[in-house]
Formats: structure tokens, C-alpha cells, sequence
């Protein structure tokens, strides 16, 4: 059956061969097909017809005077223009050294003469297919990369504006605390503290994704000073204090102080992020390690829990953006903070990860560059 006549505009096939009888005999075989045929005698004009008016496919012959098939064939895949258009080799040749070294020069098929007519077709037509379904499918990513970037500034303007009075919150919560403390029963006291801890960790939720969205576009600077690992964890497990319970946590470092000339916020954030992350995943009465530590020019943080730990399957995407452990009882969160967590780090050059397995625990860890190594 010949395809639509209508879809000749969509069908525009080069063929390029040096022999005018096979030129004529492929054009008569294409139009048969319902398809529009241009045709050229060499590797040079082909590629200025290319040039002016880019064909859907190509049909190229191989062994051609001046520039052969496969010449033309790697300098069409060269222009950023041509690159895409498929081309099918035609040659009389048959050894398969001749048929691999048409694919390496990124041929997408090979037709052999003498032509057949119903092959013919039928490989142009699936190609001319896939290249169709190409098109509409590389259409369809621009789209959704276009509606991803509307949702995303959206979120970000969402998300910015929550910042202020989300902070206007939590000061009011705090002065309520510090303040009207005498006023207060013991409940309510209990009540404004677990208030301002819950609007504490949704401004860090939004300070994260503002974050993201700024480490993603590459927009994010770091404010680089000497910074001593452990005093930033210790300030970490200070501010954690109320949050802590009956669990048991401790601090292992050095004697030696292990410095960085890093982004003394951002790492702090890592460490409350990992943190918070064990105490999630921590029973009340359980234990979290923080412990810190050099070797071979890299300074390590690693937060270790007694908690259920991560299955095996899910250890790589719990890094990703809105990545999270599938288990019913334990899908909580955005998935933003390891996702962070990774982000962080990598703009500093260091690596991010995690050894646990289901029901022992976890050990997350990072790596950063040591002082020497900067």
C-alpha cells in the first residue's frame, strides 16, 4: 500500500549516487512510494542540498569519485544542523567489513544492489517513521522541560515568599517562650516550643529548596573561610538538644582539629540535615555517632544511627531530588535533604554516601578536601 500523498512534504528522501541509471531507478522506485525525491550526482552537492533544504533521510552511495559515501556520511554527522538526518549506504558491496565501516560512520541501514523494490520501501519507510517519532518525541522533552521551568520558577516564588513570614512565626513563638514564659502553663510552654521546632524545620525546608533551586542553576557561591569540623558539629547537636529525647549521641574527633577552607553554613546544614535524618530514623532510646577524621588529603563526617536502616535498592536514590525509601511506614519528608546533602558537597568537590543495611542501621558519611589538598 503507498503511503499518503499528503505526507510528501514529510518525505523528502536525497538520494546521492555518481550513476545517473541508478539515479533514475531509485527516483522511480521513491515516487512510486508517494515520496518527494531530490537527487545529486556527488558527496559535494549533496551536501550543499543538504545545506540549503535538510532532507528527512538520505540515501548515499558508497563508492563515489572525489568524496566517497562514507566522507559525506561523517562530515553530515559533523554539522549540528545534519547531524540527526539518518542515512541508508547503497552499494553493490556485500563483505561485512564494508557494512560495519558504512555504521561507524553513522550510517542507520544498508540497502545492497541490485534494488529491490518492496525493500527498498519498506526501509525507507520505517526510518522515515522513526525519525518522524524522533522528532515528536525530542518535541514533547522541550515542552515538558518548558512546563518543568513554569513550575519550578513557581515553586521558587511560592516558596520565597513563605521565608518571611514563616520567620516572622518563629520570632513571635520565641519571644512568647522567653518572655511570657511566667504566664504560661507547663502544656502551653510544651505547645509554643514544639511550635516554633516544627516552624524551625519547615524554614530549613524552605531555605533548602531555595537552595537547590540556586545549586541546580549553578547560581549558588560559596563563602569560603577555615572552618574546624567539629565545632561545627558540636553547634549542630546544640541546637538539636531539644529534639534529642532519651537517645544517646556523641561526638568523635581528633585532638588535632580537622580544618577546611569551606562554606562554614552550608556544611553545618549538611551535618543538621544528616543529623535530623538519624533522629527520624532513631528510635527514642536509640544512639546516633557523629564521628570526624582525615585521611589521604580528604577530612570525613560520618553520622551513624542504630535505627531500621535503607534496603540496598533504595541506597542510591535516597540522593535523588524528592528520592525517598518506598516502605509505607517510613516515606516521610520531602526528599530534599540528602538530595542537598549532595549538592552541598559536590560544589565542594567532596563525595556523599551511605553504608546500612535493612534493620542495623546507617552510617551516612561525607568527604570534603582536606586544608592541604586546597
Amino acid at each position: 500500500m503507498k503511503p499518503n500523498l499528503d505526507s510528501r512534504k514529510e518525505n523528502d528522501v536525497l538520494v546521492v549516487d555518481d550513476t545517473p541509471a541508478n539515479l533514475r531507478l531509485m527516483a522511480d522506485i521513491l515516487k512510486d512510494g508517494g515520496h518527494k525525491v531530490r537527487l545529486a550526482r556527488n558527496g559535494k552537492l549533496a551536501l550543499e542540498a543538504a545545506r540549503a533544504v535538510a532532507p528527512q533521510l538520505i540515501l548515499l552511495d558508497i563508492n563515489m569519485p572525489e568524496m566517497n559515501g562514507y566522507e559525506v556520511c561523517r562530515r553530515l554527522k559533523a554539522e549540528p544542523e545534519l547531524k540527526d538526518i539518518p542515512v541508508i549506504f547503497l552499494s553493490a558491496l556485500q563483505e561485512t567489513s564494508d557494512k560495519v565501516k558504512a555504521f561507524r560512520a553513522g550510517g542507520v541501514d544498508f540497502i545492497a544492489k541490485p534494488y529491490q523494490p518492496e525493500e527498498v520501501l519498506a526501509r525507507v519507510q520505517i526510518h522515515l517513521e522513526l525519525r518522524r517519532q524522533r522528532q515528536l518525541f525530542q518535541e514533547s522533552f522541550e515542552a515538558l522541560k518548558k512546563l518543568e521551568h513554569l513550575r519550578d520558577n513557581l515553586t521558587h516564588m511560592v516558596v520565597h515568599d513563605m521565608r518571611s513570614p514563616l520567620t516572622t512565626i518563629a520570632g513571635y513563638l520565641t519571644l512568647l517562650e522567653d518572655y511570657e514564659a511566667s504566664k504560661l502553663s507547663a502544656n502551653g510552654l510544651t505547645f509554643i516550643r514544639e511550635a516554633r521546632q516544627s516552624i524551625g524545620r519547615l524554614v530549613n525546608t524552605v531555605n533548602s529548596m531555595l537552595d537547590i533551586s540556586r545549586l541546580e542553576a549553578g547560581e549558588l557561591k560559596l563563602n569560603l573561610s577555615e572552618c574546624a569540623l567539629a565545632d561545627l558539629a558540636r553547634s549542630v547537636l546544640e541546637g538539636f538538644e531539644p529534639l534529642r529525647g532519651a537517645r544517646k549521641w556523641t561526638l568523635d574527633a581528633p585532638a588535632q582539629p580537622v580544618k577546611l577552607n569551606a562554606d562554614a553554613a552550608l556544611i553545618s546544614r549538611v551535618i543538621q540535615n544528616l543529623l535530623a535524618n538519624a533522629i527520624k530514623f532513631t528510635s527514642n532510646d536509640g544512639s546516633i555517632h557523629i564521628s570526624i577524621s582525615r585521611a589521604d588529603n580528604e577530612a570525613r563526617i560520618t553520622v551513624a544511627d542504630d535505627g531500621r536502616g535503607v534496603p540496598p535498592q533504595d541506597q542510591e536514590r535516597i540522593f535523588e531530588k524528592f528520592g525517598q525509601v518506598e516502605n509505607a511506614d517510613t516515606r516521610t519528608g520531602t526528599g530534599l535533604g540528602l538530595f542537598f546533602c549532595k549538592l552541598a558537597i559536590e560544589l565542594h568537590g567532596g563525595r556523599v554516601g551511605v553504608e546500612s543495611q535493612a534493620g542495623k542501621g546507617s552510617s551516612f558519611w561525607i568527604t570534603l578536601p582536606s586544608e592541604e589538598n586546597r
